[in-house]
């Protein structure tokens, strides 16, 4: 796994206590309603405050269990901006939708810092527009990499812009950073991720459901699943436990094919 290839040292353990936000609180008992999205998640309702010891940050859960509605809420919180694509669906409207940052408080070390918000799915358009600028103003390539995003692979792209952006001081959350990259391209962010904690000045908050990037070493973990978000270590996180059962035994998850009473095969479940 990533944890056996990446290397810690003493000066990295010290720099984990370095951090930009240090508390997140959800201010539950003053949500308007509670039958609606988002406030009628569990673990958002049940949980009055998250607390980081150190610049790396994870958050897991099963999917709709609240993580990536709280990162965007401290992203909103933290005045970052978010980067969207028009929305052009009629089928619902939820007033409360975006409405959580007003019922959330966060805490700073010493003072706001800047920061951004990656999420995987509207990176591209994102890239787009970084492109677009730099075709203006060459000397911006070096903050996203030193290369036009969009002449190369998504994956290859998003870990361009990675190498480029997080050098700069700031609190940067990231939701699904791994939706594009493969195993091997996931260890290459890990080890960038190390070498930004050796330089002490970026923090980072993660939804993710990678177990090779939850295995950064002394990584803080927050499962979302109900009733409440707690901290877990690495190998109580279901990502850790479903891959190693999955890997050890695939066949208690996978029926294999067989010939059923009536001379044909069955399908695999």
């Amino acid at each position: 796994m990533a944890r056996c290839i990446l290397e810690t040292s003493e000066n990295q353990c010290n720099r984990r206590n370095y951090v930009h936000l240090v508390r997140v609180r959800i201010n539950s008992d003053n949500y308007p309603i509670s039958r609606c999205y988002p406030f009628n998640i569990p673990a958002l309702r049940e949980t009055p405050e998250l607390t980081f010891r150190g610049p790396i940050t994870f958050f897991v859960g099963e999917n709709g269990s609240g993580k990536s509605t709280l990162l965007e809420a401290i992203a909103r919180r933290c005045s970052i901006p978010l980067w969207d694509k028009p929305r052009r669906h009629v089928a619902h409207n939820n007033p409360y939708e975006t409405s959580l940052a007003d019922y959330v408080t966060v805490m700073w070390a010493n003072g706001i810092v800047p920061g951004s918000l990656f999420r995987a799915e509207t990176f591209r358009d994102f890239a787009d527009f970084l492109d677009d600028v730099a075709l203006c103003d060459p000397g911006r390539l070096k903050y996203h990499g030193g290369h036009i995003l969009n002449t190369l692979s998504h994956g290859e792209a998003i870990l361009t812009y990675f190498s480029g952006r997080y050098h700069i001081k700031g609190l940067y959350l990231l939701d699904e950073p791994e939706s594009a990259l493969s195993p091997s391209s996931q260890v290459k962010f890990l080890r960038l991720l190390q070498r930004l904690e050796a330089e002490g000045h970026a923090q980072f908050i993660m939804a993710t459901h990678s177990p090779i990037l939850l295995a950064f070493p002394g990584a803080q973990i927050f499962s979302f699943d109900p009733p409440r978000i707690q901290e877990v270590d690495y190998e109580d996180t279901i990502q850790y436990r479903l891959y190693k059962q999955f890997f050890t035994d695939r066949s208690a998850f996978l029926k294999t094919q067989g010939t059923s009473e009536c001379g044909g095969k069955e399908a695999i479940n």
